[in-house]
């Protein structure tokens, strides 16, 4: 993995760049990556989103996202992961990707403990209905506790289904609808500041409509898939297009992997 764009924000870089500026091709340490995807370094709330998309605009491939990564994707996606304090995904790509709780990584043990984080990241579940197998291994065996994420009038006896097997419930809306910008909030006031959201495109697009999304990990995989899969983003769309900057861009055997920031 290679930078094709050298950017000052990276507090590191995988080596010394040759003549026409590019970095030495070979892969980057989970160090390195670390590094280069660090949250800035502000005490605020950060939201980033980690999603990948063919050549073609396909977020999935038959209703997943694993037919289009690659090694180098998932690498990324677990530095992603032990980086945040919590890991936001909406209840049908928790259904869908077969989620199950974080894992804590050594890799990463001695960089959560001095930025004063737990083992792993939480997983933090959006749901209006908690429509959910709260029997899972992602409500019963997380090393911290899961996170449901509703609205104020989300059905009682799922609530308290939810409690029952150890989920924290949040409150971040009115009726069943969940306020993005409200559990944005509503999990930095429990002391999860770094945020990261894997989707789906539906609370992707949730995210950014609200506009509380502060930057966007893209994976642009060169596959060309047709069809009539989902965008990486869903949903009503901004009355104005929201311009993002490029902060960094690595290239693996033609995946590119972006960096974008409000």
């Amino acid at each position: 993995m290679r930078s094709l764009f050298p950017v000052t924000d990276l507090t590191t870089t995988a080596a010394a760049p040759d003549p026409s500026g590019l970095l030495t091709d070979r892969e980057w340490s989970l160090d390195e990556l670390a590094d280069a995807y660090a949250y800035p370094a502000t005490g605020a709330s950060w939201l980033r989103a980690n999603m990948v998309s063919t050549l073609d605009g396909a977020a999935q491939h038959d209703g997943r996202s694993q037919p289009i990564s690659c090694a180098a994707d998932m690498r990324i996606f677990g530095t992603l992961r032990a980086l945040a304090d919590v890991v936001i995904a909406g209840a049908e790509t928790v259904r869908l990707e077969g989620y199950r709780p974080a894992r804590a990584r050594e890799a990463f043990a001695a960089r959560r403990t001095a930025a004063g984080q737990g083992p792993a990241p939480a997983i933090a579940v959006v749901s209006g209905s908690l429509d959910l197998d709260f029997a899972l291994p992602l409500f019963t065996e997380p090393l911290v506790p899961t996170l449901v994420v509703t609205g104020s009038g989300a059905p009682a006896d799922r609530i308290a289904a939810a409690r029952k097997a150890g989920a924290e419930v949040v409150i971040a809306g009115e009726g069943t609808r969940v306020d993005p910008a409200r559990a944005v909030r509503e999990l930095a006031d429990r002391g999860l500041r770094r945020q990261l959201t894997e989707g789906g495109p539906r609370l992707l697009g949730q995210f950014v409509a609200a506009g509380a999304l502060d930057e966007l990990c893209l994976t642009l995989s060169p596959m060309l898939t047709a069809g009539d899969a989902q965008r990486i983003a869903g949903g009503p769309g901004v009355a104005v297009p929201e311009r993002f900057a490029l902060a960094s861009l690595l290239e693996e055997d033609g995946f590119l992997f972006g960096r974008y920031r409000r």
